[in-house]
């Protein structure tokens, strides 16, 4: 009898061993799980979470109650899952979850807008660790329920990774232990004086920014980008991207247009379609349902329903741009990108899976309740056409700061609830939900969204404003579990250096970045240049200024591109008269946005032209009487500026190239212009043997296509006006409706026009893209 229960207690360890299926490996506080048929865990040792075995697989006990809850499993399908916890969470809860953070660098900044402390201290005075939570984030994360944090600045991708750990701990060991869903604005932008080694790694890889990626007219090269920048941004602890921008840049005045796909909607639709399958899919290993996974990005498209139509080309991130008119009755074809592109992705997530409305007034377009309150607010632009006509069930996000109160019209920190800015801030986000939207952006505090819940109780009553709370609660958490944060929030700090801006990734930048710039004119071709030659560069000087932030910045005189890198190319000399080649590099004019608080103060309405040339322009054929117009802090509505004046405030960049023409003395001026937006060329054209454009790249790229290192091959994604006549005559809703351009070669500057070594570019793209369009 002994030996038989001795028999049997030895059996019993063996037999449990066969019924494991899961093995562990602990790095520093973190202990990674990997289930042999299943999903890798990962949980802090500091949060107090503990696993749960059933049939030999590993859980977490998130809620610590000892028990496996739907929303625990991840055997359960992505959506049963989330209206489990949904059910689960109190008010409090959803209404943290419907927040969006203010922007958040790491380490957090000494003063500014985006300033915090830790134990009452600047970052420097602290003794902190860059990687510790800040002590307005630890208050934001525990008592207002945040978990959806948007991250700006990054010291690296060590500590990128770190202080994601730190943050999901936190929130782990609290609650439902609901991780974070951190997000960021795009990043992989370039420095024009930064240097390609592919060897060498960087920060993070660098691409050409939206503009640049149209202007490839190949979708593939944007989907290799949303793949590669997804795999970056989960190794920084970021799973949702606040991108892409696909609004049709309709006006060319617009300052947001450097951030868009172009005018084409249709080109933007695929751009979009593109960008976002690469950003969402995850494949083979990495993949863990539909398409979802570990290194799945949620992309939030924007800004939804376009917002590229501001009247007078103004943005809307001020009260004097908060209008979006539509003179050319073309409100519909602005959702293009959005209905043929992000919304019916190649890919198996189908859909992606947040849009951001803009701030603007879509003036006269809410044809139901006629309403003409910003694109947040506005029940007929969201429920009926994005939730009901377009069958959108993602989640929605306002756009930033769209409750607060305007405090003054032209600043880009106040307020933004245009139309609502009368109403109570609870009422505002009251408004908001009503709308059919489910989150908050910019907005740490829950305090309104309870107060908005309570108003809702008052008119409609409890049972219906609780349904209400759980069905954004349970799209706000199915893109946290489907990007696999629940079961694996935790990064290898290692594994995240190794990932960023590895060789491979900058490398694929580059190349995109070669494919991006655009040959605008090659007289005599005088391109490709030979390299060893001498070449003169000018000097750029950049007047005081103040930037979008209201931030004043000084001036500078200095060189545009890296001079070093120049002279592994060239002989370079400050004497024109030494000089083979010239060559300048510009930027594209820069207004002031279309106000002027000085000619307010001084009895006028504030309202400025935006001007696409450099020298002074009088706006003779402007609107006498401005489509829509009218503000709280303004005692008129008309918003004309017909007969005003404005000058560039980089007018010194024509005289670079004027300038260097005079003292080249006939030699070649090779002018390479970064365009964020469309301009008018006859101000300079003649002065330029060549012209090339470019939509952000590395000053090195530039390099490579001037001296035949890489060929051009791109096209422009916009047309370029013949004069600001003609830019003022055209619709702001409508795309390709200008007379444009034509340069001494006799080639006119028009959407899909580029330059190869051949001559002017006809191929699969033009025949797609440019021969859809139906000119004026």
């Amino acid at each position: 009898m002994k030996r038989r229960y001795l028999l049997l207690s030895m059996m019993l360890p063996l037999a449990a061993a066969a019924q494991t299926k899961y093995t562990e490996n602990k790095v520093g506080d973190i202990v990674f799980v990997t289930n042999k048929a299943g999903q890798k865990l990962g949980y802090s040792t500091t949060s107090g979470v503990k696993l749960l075995i059933v049939d030999g697989l590993a859980f977490k006990d998130l809620n610590k109650n000892g028990k496996l809850d739907k929303y625990e499993d991840w055997r359960l399908p992505v959506d049963e899952r989330a209206r489990d916890l949904a059910a689960k969470m109190s008010v409090e809860q959803i209404a943290g979850l419907m927040l969006y953070s203010r922007h958040q660098p790491i380490p957090a900044a000494p003063a500014g807008p985006f300033a915090g402390s830790y134990n009452g201290k600047v970052f420097a005075e602290s003794g902190a660790n860059a990687w510790d939570l800040s002590d307005q984030q630890k208050k934001f994360l525990t008592e207002d329920n945040v978990r959806h944090v948007l991250i700006t600045s990054v010291q690296s991708a060590e500590v990128a990774a770190k202080w994601n750990n730190n943050a999901q701990a936190l929130v782990e060991g609290i609650g439902l232990g609901i991780p974070a869903n951190n997000s960021s604005d795009p990043r992989h932008g370039t420095r024009a004086t930064a240097e390609f080694n592919a060897g060498a790694g960087g920060s993070i890889s660098m691409w050409p920014g939206s503009l640049g990626m149209a202007a490839t007219f190949d979708p593939s090269v944007t989907q290799k980008f949303g793949s590669i920048a997804g795999q970056e941004y989960r190794a920084l602890g970021i799973a949702t991207a606040l991108s892409p921008q696909i609004d049709i840049a309709t006006d060319p005045r617009w300052n947001r247009f450097s951030g868009t796909f172009g005018e084409d909607p249709y080109l933007a639709a695929d751009m979009a379609r593109a960008y976002v399958d690469g950003f969402q899919t995850s494949t083979g290993k990495d993949e863990i349902a539909k398409g979802w996974g570990y290194v799945s990005v949620n992309a939030m498209v924007k800004h939804w329903p376009g917002g590229g139509a501001g009247e007078g080309g103004r943005d809307a991130h001020y009260g004097f741009g908060k209008y979006a008119v539509y003179p050319g009755n073309n409100f519909a074809q602005h959702m293009v990108p959005f209905t043929e592109g992000a919304f019916k992705l190649n890919g198996k997530t189908k859909m992606a899976a947040a849009v951001m409305p803009y701030y603007t007034i879509s003036w006269k377009q809410d044809t139901k309740n006629h309403e003409n309150v910003a694109n947040n607010y506005n029940k007929y632009i969201i429920t009926d056409l994005l939730r009901n006509k377009y069958h959108y069930d993602g989640v929605v996000c306002t756009d930033w700061l769209v409750t607060g109160d305007e405090t003054v019209i032209n600043s880009f920190l106040s307020g933004k609830s245009w139309g609502m800015e009368k109403a109570t801030i609870a009422q505002r986000h009251y408004k908001i939900l009503m709308a059919g939207v489910d989150q908050f952006g910019g907005n740490n505090d829950m305090k309104p969204v309870i107060e908005a819940y309570q108003i809702g109780v008052k008119e409609h009553g409890e049972k219906f404003m609780r349904a209400r709370f759980e069905l954004s609660a349970t799209r706000l958490l199915r893109n946290i579990f489907q990007t696999g944060l629940f079961e694996n929030p935790y990064l290898d700090a290692e594994q995240s250096k190794r990932v960023v801006g590895n060789p491979e990734f900058m490398a694929a930048g580059y190349d995109a970045q070669l494919k991006s710039i655009v040959m605008l004119k090659n007289k005599n071709n005088v391109l490709p240049l030979q390299t060893g030659k001498t070449v003169y560069v000018p000097k750029k000087f950049t007047p005081a200024g103040v930037n979008f932030l209201g931030m004043k910045t000084p001036e500078s005189l200095e060189y545009p591109v890296n001079i070093e890198t120049v002279k592994k190319y060239f002989k370079v000399t400050d004497n024109p008269d030494e000089a083979d080649y010239a060559l300048v590099f510009i930027s594209s004019p820069i207004g002031r946005g279309g106000y002027d608080a000085d000619d307010a103060k001084n009895g006028g309405n504030g309202y400025l032209p935006i001007s696409l040339q450099y020298g002074k322009y009088v706006a003779a054929t402007a609107r006498a009487t401005s489509i829509a117009g009218g503000d709280p802090l303004e005692s008129f509505t008309n918003r004309s500026y017909k007969g005003k004046a404005e000058t560039s405030t980089n007018v010194t960049d024509l005289a670079m190239v004027t300038d260097t023409y005079a003292e080249m003395k006939g030699k070649p001026v090779i002018v390479s212009v970064n365009l964020n937006n469309p301009m008018v060329f006859s101000e300079f054209e003649k002065q330029a043997s060549a012209i090339i454009g470019d939509f952000g790249v590395q000053g090195q790229a530039s390099l490579d296509i001037i001296t035949g290192k890489a060929e051009p091959s791109a096209l422009l994604p916009m047309q370029m006006p013949v004069d600001m006549a003609t830019v003022e005559a055209q619709f702001e809703d409508v795309p390709h409706d200008m007379k444009v351009f034509k340069d001494g070669e006799g080639h006119a500057y028009d959407f899909g026009y580029g330059l190869n070594w051949k001559g002017v570019i006809n191929d699969a793209r033009t025949a797609k893209y440019v021969k859809a369009v139906a000119k004026p």
